[in-house]
């Protein structure tokens, strides 16, 4: 991992950064690249750029961050990668991440409310307000930033698959605790269930196909305890979101027979889907097949740095 030397400037600005630029931005958009990190550089007090070419080079220059603000120059497939590691370093609380969005895949961060331009978003990192965003947190320690989905209808993002549970550290947004900031609830809700949308509609991965991954299925789904669906209804599919002030809002559509049937929706801190092996779609990631999953939220259990406003 190539390491460029620190430094200085003689803005006001206090922030010491350390910039993490992801290998993939690097060969996709060199110039936008190139670009963040002269505008990060001219504005903090002093920036240390790490170029680490392996996932294991990415964790180690997090892990190693010391006093450093981290800010991560890449696309949703980077950001997640951050938030993943930084939670099971048990580091999200205190450590609050900002991204340069730079790539091809932008779904998440766009969602997010992040700038999409170079100049634009490593403006907010410099001058931005940090928000603390709400955490779905599987009973695998997999974290979810957004949206959850049964079944796994896969975007053509590049995100990729993974076989076993713990791989849904995924992608999608998040939504802001009580004390999170300006914006309405519903507003942000709104947006989730769009990226919901958007993901539903995309040209389907390449999956292999496991039981309970298409088609109807026979699922119970529990909200806080309490029953929303049964193993005798058939649903379509099932969708679990962050709400706000902590709670995750879900929402089934049952097997339509003849007349359409209504979408059952609820929210609540946790949700336990069992059944049948099935896969899902934890935001851009898709695992299984598994026999339960649980999602817990936690309020406000990590902070991003948004333009301020």
């Amino acid at each position: 991992m190539a390491e460029v030397a620190t430094s200085a400037s003689s803005s006001a600005t206090p922030d010491q950064l350390l910039v993490v630029i992801d290998p993939v931005a690097r060969r996709a958009d060199g110039e936008s690249v190139r670009i963040a990190k002269d505008v990060l550089s001219a504005g903090a007090a002093s920036t240390k750029v790490c170029l680490p070419d392996t996932p294991e080079e990415f964790a180690r220059a997090l892990r190693r961050r010391g006093s450093r603000r981290p800010v991560v120059i890449g696309d949703d497939r980077a950001l997640l990668r951050a938030v993943g590691l930084l939670h099971r370093q048990r580091e999200l609380a205190g450590c609050a991440l900002s991204v340069v969005p730079v790539g091809s895949v932008l779904t998440l961060t766009r969602s997010l409310g992040l700038p999409s331009g170079a100049v634009a978003a490593a403006r907010a990192v410099l001058d931005g307000a940090e928000r603390r965003l709400d955490l779905l947190v599987d009973d695998s320690d997999g974290v979810v930033l957004g949206a959850v989905g049964i079944p796994p209808v896969a975007a053509h993002d590049g995100v990729g698959s993974g076989s076993g549970a713990g791989s849904a550290a995924g992608a999608g947004p998040s939504a802001p605790g009580s004390g999170a900031g300006s914006g309405s609830a519903h507003s942000w809700l709104r947006t989730c269930q769009s990226l919901v949308r958007t993901l539903a509609s995309s040209r389907p991965a390449r999956v292999t196909p496991g039981p309970g991954a298409h088609g109807p299925a026979r699922l119970r789904v529990e909200v806080d305890g309490v029953t929303l669906v049964d193993l005798s209804q058939p649903v379509e599919a099932v969708s679990v979101m962050p709400g706000a002030g902590g709670v995750a809002v879900v929402e089934v559509r049952p097997l339509s027979v003849g007349a359409e049937a209504s979408t059952l929706t609820a929210s609540g801190r946790t949700v336990t889907v069992s059944g049948a092996h099935f896969r899902y779609r934890a935001d851009a990631v898709v695992s299984g097949p598994v026999g339960t999953r649980t999602w817990t939220v936690r309020e406000g259990a990590w902070g991003l740095t948004l333009p301020a406003g």
